[in-house]
């Protein structure tokens, strides 16, 4: 991977136009190098010539389709982030991209107000990635207290994957997705008890202020997130505990409808759910326990 500064960004898209709509809103980043490809099969072929830092693909495409090209890059670059683009339409292919490897996605309808902050989300999680892993492979159990700061869970995702054993090697980027959205939820939606609702409104400004302002207002910003970890030869158990009010979460449907894919309400269940083989709640709703198991028989299956 190149330097944080410097990042090549492949946009896949067969729309002339939603082609150049992308890569617009990724040249705000000047540092940032976007390259573009009409289809899968000319995204495979310049890939396979120079592979970039993170990969943003359409789903509907002639030739080679966002599936097909998903699964080729995870065969061969399994450390090569891929964000789809999803619309109506292309939803069940994207659930089946996202549990074969795909580390993220953007709406179509919301590609202004979110590609740009999703990159850089994956980008940043990228970069706290130690590839190849560490021989580190030991047993290991460790409990954290997190103040609602996000600027602590790249680090925190670090640390943890520099302990993980060498079976999860292949799905560290989905793991380390998950593990982030469950610390992000808890922090935002748990403590702060900001609804995930906002952001699909028009504008989702109210969002991050609310965000902002709560931290620093009782009884929210009293709250912490606590993250206990337990790894091992067979699975991986990661608990995300928060101290808010917490939900009823049978109430919730399960996230990984493949309509919510057209949505950002609810984005980090869904991504959690197609990442992890199991996922629980306890009865109060505060608490996310995920567990990865050595025998799954592909990236992210879950149950």
């Amino acid at each position: 991977m190149n330097q944080v500064s410097s990042k090549r960004i492949l946009v896949v898209d067969d729309s002339t136009i939603d082609r150049l709509l992308a890569t617009r809103l990724l040249e705000k980043h000047s540092e940032w190098q976007i390259e573009q490809a009409e289809n899968g099969r000319d995204a495979w072929r310049q890939i396979e010539a120079a592979p970039p830092d993170l990969v943003i693909t359409d789903m509907q495409m002639p030739e080679m389709d966002g599936l097909a090209l998903v699964n080729h890059v995870k065969g061969k670059y399994p450390n090569l982030p891929v964000i789809l683009i999803t619309a109506k339409g292309s939803e069940q292919a994207a659930a089946e991209s996202l549990r074969g490897g795909a580390t993220s996605y953007t709406p179509k309808a919301f590609l202004q107000k979110d590609l740009l902050r999703t990159c850089e989300y994956v980008i940043d999680l990228a970069n706290h990635i130690p590839y190849p892993s560490v021989t580190n492979r030991a047993s290991f159990e460790q409990r954290f207290v997190l103040q609602n700061d996000c600027g602590m869970v790249m680090p925190l995702i670090e640390h943890l994957q520099n302990h993980m054993p060498d079976w999860a090697d292949p799905c560290r980027l989905q793991l380390g997705m998950a593990i982030g959205e469950a610390i992000v939820n808890a922090m935002h939606h748990g403590n702060l008890e900001v609804s995930s609702s906002c952001r699909d409104a028009e504008e989702n400004s109210t969002y991050y202020q609310m965000i902002s302002e709560r931290r620093n207002q009782t009884p929210f910003a009293d709250r912490r997130v606590n993250v206990q970890a337990q790894f091992g030869q067979e699975e991986l158990r990661i608990s995300v505990i928060d101290e808010g009010l917490g939900f009823n979460p049978f109430t919730v449907a399960d996230p990984r409808d493949p309509e919510n894919l057209t949505k950002l309400h609810g984005r980090g269940l869904l991504l959690i759910r197609s990442f992890m083989d199991e996922v629980h709640h306890n009865d109060q709703g505060n608490e996310i326990t995920m567990i990865k198991q050595r025998l799954s028989d592909a990236i992210g299956i879950g149950h």
